[in-house]
């Protein structure tokens, strides 16, 4: 039996993946944004070991996320799930003036891998679309570009492709993986999407509770348990440290040393 955390995990893959889990016999710990999130979860699946709550749109919130996650662990495996889909008409700041797709999708995850106790395993959720992030190094945030939802979302999907290759470099010990999950039959997803539940939660479990070679391999962007070529971009050592900087900058916290 493994101990897992999962964030964003009371609907879709998410929920998907915390369910299968659960069912094998493993410890889940889940996670929702508010209290009904959370009352919907534990109706939804009984069986998990615990939920955390808190908004991943807030630096403080997420600090007591990471604070009551540890509290709950330790954990064999963490997935990074949480995040926010693209194509969103305006730019929006949150209450620490950060617009919100980087801080939910880039920044938290970046923060709670930095403040909670390492776990054996971790993965990151990305997407396909992070082939087509830019990077933009003088204005990561839209600040002063126009606003693009869409690239927007793109750009935070290659940062979770950079932010996982860099914990791997950096702690060589725990494996840690991006995985892109398909286009799933998610509200995120739409109705219209190629790829059932199941198969868009298969590759996490995999990679947390596999017991084979392939599993236990680090440093990889995964989909469907196949091992692609992502953004060339995230391969660069350069960019991953830059990225690792300016989130430490950001949230005033650097990740540990191995």
């Amino acid at each position: 039996m493994s101990s897992i955390f999962i964030t964003g995990s009371t609907q879709g893959i998410g929920l998907e993946t915390a369910s299968t889990l659960v069912a094998a016999g493993h410890r889940v710990v889940v996670h929702a944004r508010d209290a009904a999130r959370a009352d919907d979860v534990r109706a939804a699946l009984p069986g998990a070991a615990g939920v955390v709550v808190g908004d991943l749109a807030s630096l403080a919130q997420t600090r007591a996320v990471a604070e009551a996650a540890a509290a709950a662990g330790p954990f064999d495996a963490v997935i990074h799930n949480a995040g926010l889909g693209g194509g969103a008409p305006e730019r929006t700041v949150t209450e620490d003036g950060l617009e919100l797709l980087f801080q939910v999708n880039v920044v938290a995850p970046y923060l709670l891998t930095a403040l909670m106790p390492r776990p054996g395993r971790l993965v990151y959720l990305t997407s396909g679309l992070e082939a087509d992030g830019d990077p933009q190094w003088d204005d990561l945030q839209y600040e002063r570009r126009p606003w693009h939802g869409m690239q927007a979302y793109s750009d935070s999907k290659l940062f979770d492709v950079l932010l996982a290759f860099a914990v791997a470099r950096h702690w060589p010990g725990v494996p840690t993986n991006a995985v892109d999950p398909g286009w799933v039959k998610t509200r995120m997803g739409g109705p219209e999407a190629t790829d059932e539940l199941p198969q868009g939660a298969d590759t996490q479990i995999w990679l947390t509770t596999g017991d084979d070679a392939e599993a236990v391999l680090s440093g990889r962007y995964l989909k469907h348990r196949q091992s692609l070529k992502a953004n060339p971009a995230a391969y660069d050592q350069e960019q991953q440290e830059r990225l690792l900087s300016v989130l430490a900058g950001i949230t005033g916290t650097e990740l540990p040393a191995l």
